[in-house]
């Protein structure tokens, strides 16, 4: 579990064989979860500055790897007593969007991001959304179309500032819209029995 608060801007050394291997100052522990733009990814090797992590064919799928490539986000998942300063993040990307405008507006930028359609029944203004792992305060939402302010402090030390348009992003929807929209859409049917609800929660 993440905050969507990036910890460190890592570098990306090389990328083989489906692994891919970062510096950072951050050290972290064979074993561990950790996001790179947004993705939950599990540390396999560490050889300090540098570690590894070993990307599926189901994260390849869903992921811009076209990111995976110089300066990425990174994140360590939250401990115990860890402040919860963005939103809870689980670090599964649902999709891939793309930046679509970015307009300047006084002292920070509205950037507009084209969600796939499906997706869009997660989001709602002044709701939370995870972009390349950063969490974010949706705006507003018009037909597939969120827009998103991005202040100075966020644009220097992220890489939004790089953003341009037509650049593809890693998106993940409120987990929290995500269960109450699936728990109203199985009452719509047969309607969720107690067996459901405690599977839906053990997985939170």
């Amino acid at each position: 579990m993440f905050t969507g608060l990036i910890r460190e801007l890592a570098t990306v050394s090389s990328y083989a064989n489906e692994t891919l291997k970062l510096k950072s100052e951050y050290k972290p522990g064979i074993g561990d979860s950790i996001a790179i733009n947004g993705a939950c990814l599990t540390v396999t090797a560490v050889n300090s500055p540098y570690f590894e992590v070993e990307l599926s064919k189901e994260s390849r799928d869903i992921l811009a790897m076209e990111n995976y490539k110089g300066l990425v986000h990174m994140e360590p998942a939250m401990q115990f007593g860890d402040r919860i300063e963005g939103h809870m993040v689980q670090g599964h990307v649902d999709c891939i969007a793309t930046v679509k405008d970015i307009k300047k507006s006084e002292n920070a930028w509205d950037v507009f991001i084209e969600i796939p359609q499906e997706f869009i029944v997660y989001m709602m203004p002044k709701g939370s959304i995870a972009v390349d792992g950063i969490s974010l305060t949706i705006n507003d939402i018009s037909k597939n179309i969120v827009r998103l302010t991005i202040i100075k402090h966020t644009m220097k030390e992220t890489l939004f500032g790089d953003y341009t348009v037509g650049r593809r992003i890693n998106i993940e929807t409120d987990m929290f819209a995500r269960y109450i929209h699936n728990m109203l859409d199985a009452k719509k049917t047969a309607g969720p029995t107690w067996q459901d609800i405690d599977s839906q929660h053990a997985r939170y």
